[in-house]
């Protein structure tokens, strides 16, 4: 996990900026071939990354870090690439793009009404599904586009979450001792609940891409106790490397 203030932040986004421009984009001309159900399930997560971010950055803006405000909109500029780089991968397999979807517009409703703390732990949720998600589709697509699209984006969230665990370890220091732990626990619980919306709406994709429910459950899970380590722990040199 990468340690340091939000500036040391600031600068790997922008690395990572350059080497995306550097590397250019997938080979678009190959197009794609998916099962249905994996199609579908490409496009409720497309809608889930589309967005401008302008609820999570005005809050960044609020918390009175200008290094922690830049390196939120450089992380909101990831999260529209992938909501590109997933159109755009539809476009090669010549599906459409969806206007909506039920499960994003709760998210992202139930966002907007909290603070920056509450807002990250739920921004958290999607993140940690994800990590297991663009890994089941690097890994069971069986299409070239689509495992090099699914790399793409897993290798960001790979860094986008201790990001985020960087923030809530620093605002969670500022609630009294007994409160964080239980904290972490109802992030997980609702972590586990969402997970089981997942495996209900996405589950005929999971299968196609060689994931079981429960394997799926089980994985998302293991991910968030390295999250909590990270967001509880007194040094952030001891966080661990989440997967």
């Amino acid at each position: 996990m990468r340690t340091g203030g939000f500036d040391t932040w600031v600068r790997q986004f922008e690395d990572e900026r350059e080497r995306r421009h550097a590397q250019g984009d997938p080979d678009w001309a190959g197009g794609a071939a998916l099962h249905r159900a994996v199609w579908a399930s490409v496009q409720r997560f497309q809608v889930g990354e589309d967005g401008d971010g302008a609820n999570l950055v005005g809050k960044a803006d609020a918390a009175g870090d200008a290094d922690y405000a830049r390196a939120v909109r450089l992380f909101v500029a990831e999260e529209q690439n992938h909501a590109r780089l997933l159109a755009r991968l539809l476009d090669a397999g010549g599906m459409p793009t969806l206007n909506g979807h039920w499960s994003d517009t709760v998210f992202v409703r139930s966002r907007r009404l909290m603070g920056l703390r509450l807002e990250l732990l739920v921004l958290m949720i999607a993140e940690v599904v994800a990590l297991r998600y663009y890994r089941a589709l690097r890994d069971g697509a069986g299409d070239a586009l689509t495992s090099d699209v699914a790399g793409r984006i897993l290798a960001d969230e790979e860094r986008h979450v201790p990001f985020h665990c960087l923030r809530l370890h620093t605002s969670l220091a500022e609630l009294p001792r007994p409160v964080r732990r239980p904290v972490m626990v109802l992030w997980q619980v609702l972590l586990l609940a969402a997970s089981l919306v997942v495996t209900v709406d996405h589950g005929r994709a999971l299968r196609r891409l060689g994931l079981g429910h429960w394997n799926f459950l089980a994985d998302v899970m293991g991910s968030s106790r390295a999250v909590v380590a990270a967001v509880l722990s007194p040094r952030a040199d001891t966080w661990p490397t989440v997967d």
